[in-house]
């Protein structure tokens, strides 16, 4: 069995600082797992690259068998109930020995919710 990858999936912006948070909780993540785990990069639904597709055809050439995909989105919006769903139906198809999964969104996790909560009052307490 090869590795297990995690894909970070994100929106998308004009302009690429948007991405700069993504990036550091990809690295994050990649430290976490240590250099031995599988992979960890981001894909992005518009207007940046990779996209999904592009994404996971990359883990898959670096030998990885299962794929986590993780919507970095703070609900679970229009994208992750419609768009997500049928990009993952493309990928399987088209990755048919590889195990792809899919998280809920971060953002409907409770500890997600406690993480913000948490900011947000050492915001109001500055």
């Amino acid at each position: 069995m090869g590795a297990h990858g995690i894909l970070l999936f994100a929106h998308g912006a004009r302009d690429a600082r948007w991405a700069e948070p993504f990036e550091r909780l990809s690295a994050r993540l990649r430290e976490l797992r240590g250099p031995s785990a599988g992979p960890v990069s981001l894909a992005f639904l518009e207007l940046m690259t990779p996209d999904l597709p592009g994404a996971v055809a990359a883990q898959v050439a670096a030998g990885v068998s299962v794929i986590t995909v993780v919507p970095v989105f703070f609900g679970q919006g229009g994208h992750v109930r419609r768009d997500l769903p049928l990009i993952l139906d493309q990928c399987r198809s088209a990755n048919p020995s590889v195990e792809i999964r899919c998280a809920t969104a971060v953002g409907e996790d409770a500890e997600v919710i406690e993480a913000i909560a948490g900011y947000c009052l050492r915001q109001a307490l500055v």
